[in-house]
């Protein structure tokens, strides 16, 4: 009896795994096309690393940077597929991200005296990935990508309290999930970027009013970040 019961769980256990294998593979070879192309869209979250350098103006007040909320934007793109292996492609997925960021200042000595400083960037952006993919299971193939980027900000608004430099670069790496469908290749994909220059513009010679300078008077540095999810749709 306990014989009959170890072999009856073994089934039952085996049984998925034999469904599973046998189950029909959407567009089998499509992985090994020489190159493809497709289009993406998606949300992304920009933010700003701020790093305040504590120097008190001239009427004394002492100024203090943060980000603490973030938006939501939209992106979208093209995107070209180059095969390497069956298990890299070389890749690059120009975008156009639309979004904004406000920077909260406080005053140290008056805690209930702030102030607020929008920052729209509307960045266009030229990646080039290397897309490392594991073994396809049925019509799932899970990946990792990493790479380098370079962004210019089309937003970018001269008179701003706040300015940022126009040009970013840096590195980005992110995990997504191929699904193969029917027709098309749809690929859920998260993507973390780390810009490397300091963005924050000095030279402030667009600002007429010296008071406004002391916001950026009172920074010392100004990294990029963002995060960005995106759904890519490939041709097969």
């Amino acid at each position: 009896m306990k014989k009959n019961i170890f072999i009856l769980v073994l089934v039952f256990i085996a049984f998925p795994s034999f469904a599973q294998k046998r189950k029909v593979q959407n567009n089998q070879y499509s992985d090994l096309k020489l190159y493809h192309f497709g289009f993406h869209i998606g949300l992304h979250t920009q933010d700003l690393i701020l790093t305040n350098n504590g120097i008190a103006a001239p009427n004394g007040e002492v100024w203090y940077a943060e980000i603490p909320n973030y938006s939501a934007g939209f992106s979208i793109g093209v995107i070209g597929d180059l095969f390497l292996n069956p298990y890299m492609n070389l890749r690059t997925s120009p975008a156009i991200h639309f979004g904004d960021k406000t920077v909260y200042f406080k005053e140290w000595t008056n805690k209930e005296k702030y102030e607020e400083v929008s920052l729209r960037a509307n960045y266009v952006e030229i990646p080039l990935d290397l897309k490392i993919s594991a073994m396809r299971l049925n019509n799932y193939r899970p990946y990792i990508v990493g790479g380098a980027y370079g962004m210019i900000d089309m937003g970018r608004k001269k008179g701003n309290p706040l300015l940022m430099k126009q040009i970013d670069y840096g590195l980005s790496i992110g995990l997504g999930c191929s699904i193969y469908m029917p027709y098309f290749k749809l690929s859920p994909e998260l993507k973390f970027k780390f810009g490397l220059p300091n963005l924050l513009e000095k030279d402030r010679i667009d600002l007429s009013n010296e008071d406004d300078k002391i916001f950026t008077n009172s920074l010392s540095k100004a990294t990029s970040r963002m995060i960005v999810l995106t759904f890519i749709f490939e041709g097969y």
